[in-house]
């Protein structure tokens, strides 16, 4: 049997609400029990008194910047509608983002708030206009949150995150953070002094949390829709339809699927960059499919020839079919990204 962490989120007036989370090593899945129990399992499972504690749970999420920030907030948003389907869940984050594509992509509602980024070197110029935008977006963030009413707010990180877990505070609402790296980033470790809960992804990053009594360890959540199965033959045809009408058998075919990051990293990016066109050049049955980050993707695309057994693109929406397609995978080395291919069982070349 899992072991299981078990805590407390009491939202007067109404009842407690009790989550539950089991070891990260096993595949997930839910249980409801009490009010609201949120059980890790082989099956997915859930019990009809916790499908009705669920009626009416609205739950808003803050994410974005970078796919390693948004998905994990899309994961736990999927277990919630898996949960019950009622659950009304709100994704706040800036216009014109890859937040603004992605989560509408998944069918998860979308708001826009005023964006707020810090420079580094904290003390530069550009950051001495950074408090009026903050509290510019902490009062956008407030209406909204006043509007939707929700429970409970779920910060993932990122500078999106500070503002709406600001203004959740600011109105009295319980607010949770979940951390994907060994090392939290700067929002993350500011807001865990005042978050009810802080989820992180191992056991090491509890020590840089000053108070690690909030701290839950229950692994990274991993997108529903990687779970979903895909043949490999299908997800192929999708990024290359003319296979179909290639000769020869089909299992000579290698597919290498390259994450360069979200955003782009431009270590791997350059990397391929450098040796694509002999790879496909000595290998007739190699292919490649190459997610260069969607602020390197006008650079590489200057660079790079096009080629029927290449595919570049900036970002990559269908990340199942992606893995499905692929029998290796090249990429750095993030947090979200190694439980992405952990889960998909994968092997990888990751580089750090």
């Amino acid at each position: 049997m899992a072991s299981t962490t078990q805590f407390l989120i009491s939202l007067p007036p109404k009842p407690p609400y009790l989550l539950s989370y089991s070891s990260p090593s096993k595949p997930r899945s839910i249980n409801i029990t009490c009010c609201l129990s949120i059980q890790q399992a082989r099956n997915d499972q859930t019990t009809s008194s916790g499908s009705n504690a669920l009626n009416g749970l609205r739950v808003a999420f803050a994410a974005g910047g970078t796919g390693g920030h948004i998905y994990p907030a899309v994961a736990i948003a999927d277990e919630l509608k898996l949960v019950n389907p009622t659950s009304e869940l709100l994704f706040l984050g800036r216009p014109n983002s890859m937040e603004s594509t992605a989560i509408p992509s998944a069918h998860f509602e979308f708001k826009s708030i005023p964006a707020v980024k810090l420079v580094r070197p904290f003390f530069s110029l550009r950051n001495l206009l950074l408090p009026y935008f903050l509290i510019k977006s902490i009062t956008k963030c407030f209406t909204l949150l006043s509007k939707f009413e929700p429970h409970l707010v779920v910060g993932t990180g990122g500078y999106v995150s500070f503002p709406v877990c600001l203004a959740a505070l600011l109105k009295g609402i319980k607010v949770v953070i979940q951390e994907q790296n060994s090392v939290p980033g700067v929002a993350n470790r500011f807001l865990s002094l005042f978050a009810d809960l802080v989820f992180v992804a191992f056991n090491s990053t509890v020590q840089s949390f000053p108070r690690k009594e909030k701290c839950v360890v229950c692994g990274n959540p991993v997108r529903l829709s990687l779970k979903n199965s895909v043949s490999k033959a299908v997800s192929r045809l999708h990024f290359f339809p003319w296979l179909e009408k290639m000769e020869g058998s089909s299992e000579e075919i290698k597919v290498i699927l390259v994450l360069g990051g979200s955003l782009g990293a431009n270590a791997v990016n350059i990397a391929l960059l450098n040796v694509y066109s002999q790879l496909l050049l000595e290998h007739e049955n190699w292919f490649i499919i190459w997610q260069t980050g969607v602020e390197s993707f006008n650079e590489m695309e200057s660079l790079v020839r096009s080629h029927p057994r290449l595919l570049l693109a900036p970002f990559l929406h269908s990340m199942n079919m992606a893995y499905a397609a692929a029998d290796l995978v090249v990429s750095r080395a993030g947090a979200m990204t190694c439980s992405e291919i952990l889960a998909t069982g994968k092997p990888s070349i990751l580089v750090d």
